[in-house]
């Protein structure tokens, strides 16, 4: 795998509306221009690419100047990093603007840089896995940076602090608190806390005892069901099979996959679904373990843990439960490719090799 290299403070960051071009509606002013002041504080200076924030009519019908920004973010020497606006549903319709263009490979091959996003993002970071450069499973502009509290929140802000030279993260444990989507994004909201409660799981085993390693692989389970089955699309399933973005069974073979299932929350009838298709194409019986992003809201959080196990029914897999990743808050990053110990007696897991060139 291609690594990015780490930030530094005065780096350009660009912001890409990759998926649903929401940031540039009205009503997100007020996160637009907090998430810009928070990447700031950080120590970044925040790029708006061209179409970043043309709006979700404009970018839902051009998937090609979503395109676009990312080519020009890779092309653009200056940038350093890239942050996803958002998720939503259809960034595969940039897969064949992307994957055609000889140029974009190539700069993503020559000058690899940090790129941050989950849940619909999943179908871009299986992308550059394609491609063979290292992306992180983490937090994204309006739902992490932008967070309307006076603050971002700790555990977030220790991992967007690992994207930066020198607090390079080895090691990711439970967060001690967990806390409640919000129902109200408004400019009301402003420093308004997030509901917030003690975790009184941590990471939780489900089945295994000792230690499981293997790059890590994976993302947002419905993202992975549609790349398969293309259920919300009809022409989903055709685009990502041309371009082969479900990895092939020999790539599958050792990874830890990692998966999470989304804000819609669905139901455990739906969750097995999901499951019997990603089984269905064997990786189960090839994978080292899998850890399984805490559930947003915690829930169906008992629910979901029956379907895990009776549907994977395997009980030599290991399977780690509850872990901070994807739509539940707060949020650590996930590095694709990167070799990675489950440690489940200790319930930690350890990052084998450092996520950056210049490290």
């Amino acid at each position: 795998m291609i690594k990015p290299y780490s930030l530094k403070n005065g780096d350009k960051v660009a912001i890409v509306s990759l998926s649903s071009g929401i940031l540039g509606e009205k009503f997100c002013a007020h996160q637009l221009e907090l998430g810009k002041k928070r990447l700031e504080a950080l120590g970044l200076e925040p790029v708006l690419m061209t179409n970043t924030l043309k709006g979700v009519e404009y970018l839902k019908n051009h998937p090609e100047a979503r395109a676009q920004d990312l080519k020009d973010a890779f092309k653009d020497s200056s940038i350093k990093g890239i942050i996803a606006a958002i998720g939503g549903d259809d960034t595969y319709r940039l897969l064949p603007y992307l994957l055609d263009d000889e140029e974009f490979v190539r700069n993503v091959k020559e000058t690899p840089k940090l790129f941050t996003g989950f849940s619909d993002t999943t179908i871009n970071h299986l992308m550059f896995y394609k491609l063979g450069m290292v992306s992180f499973y983490g937090p994204s502009f309006i739902t992490d940076v932008a967070e309307l509290a006076n603050h971002l929140l700790p555990y977030t802000k220790e991992t967007l602090q690992g994207y930066f030279e020198g607090h390079e993260q080895q090691e990711i444990r439970s967060s001690n608190l967990w806390y409640e989507e919000r129902t109200d994004f408004s400019k009301q909201a402003l420093g308004q806390d997030r509901m917030q409660h003690d975790e009184k799981y941590g990471y939780e085993v489900l089945q295994g005892v000792g230690t499981f390693s293997g790059p890590l692989l994976g993302g947002c389970i419905e993202s992975l069901y549609d790349v398969l089955v293309g259920e919300r699309y009809s022409d989903e399933a055709e685009i990502c099979e041309k371009y082969q973005l479900f990895p092939s069974l020999k790539e599958w073979t050792g990874k830890i996959l990692f998966l999470e299932t989304s804000e819609e929350k669905p139901t455990p009838d739906s969750l097995k679904k999901y499951l019997k298709t990603l089984k269905q194409t064997g990786i189960f019986s090839v994978i080292s373990g899998i850890i399984i992003g805490k559930p947003q809201n915690e829930t169906y959080y008992e629910e979901y843990k029956d379907i895990y196990l009776k549907v994977i029914d395997d009980v030599t897999l290991p399977i780690l439960y509850n872990v901070n990743f994807g739509h539940a808050y707060p949020r650590c990053a996930l590095p694709y490719g990167i070799n990675a110990t489950v440690n489940l007696d200790e319930k930690i897991i350890l990052l084998d090799e450092p996520y950056f060139q210049n490290s």
